[in-house]
């Protein structure tokens, strides 16, 4: 059962990456906007894809799924620290739109559940967090 949420959970934060890609990559004008204020445009906006894509395929590989976890979890403390700690903020405006703050709470969504996951794999496994890296990330044996 715990198996089958993990995936659910996997599948959501997936989704949410995998969405955003259009965007990043077709130079919608939100996509160049954010990217802008954060001084990154255009490269940023395309390497981010390109790690977003990376990571989420890698969450649906069962091979890759913790390590994916783990970087979505980077990757989503980081788009949630440009959303609080830079001129972007919480609710993204561009062009006179704005995007009510969906972006934020996405990452809020995909932060969670990654964790969420992450700790659930500790329980299946019977390992600690600090165990589960060990023997997932950094591939020693306890």
């Amino acid at each position: 059962m715990l198996t089958k949420i993990t995936f659910l959970l996997r599948l959501v934060v997936s989704i949410i990456l995998l969405q955003s890609l259009f965007f990043k990559f077709s130079g919608h004008p939100e996509a160049v906007h954010i990217f802008t204020t954060l001084g990154l445009e255009p490269w940023g906006r395309l390497t981010l894809g390109g790690v977003e894509l990376i990571i989420g395929i890698a969450l649906l590989v069962p091979k890759t799924k913790i390590s994916a976890l783990f970087a979505s979890v980077g990757l989503m403390f980081g788009a949630i620290a440009s959303h609080l700690f830079t001129p972007l903020g919480i609710v993204v405006e561009w062009n006179g739109k704005s995007d009510n703050g969906q972006l934020f709470i996405l990452a809020i969504i995909g932060l969670f559940f990654s964790f969420i996951s992450i700790l659930l794999y500790c329980k299946i496994k019977k390992l600690s967090l600090i165990k589960l890296v060990t023997k997932e990330l950094f591939k020693k044996d306890l």
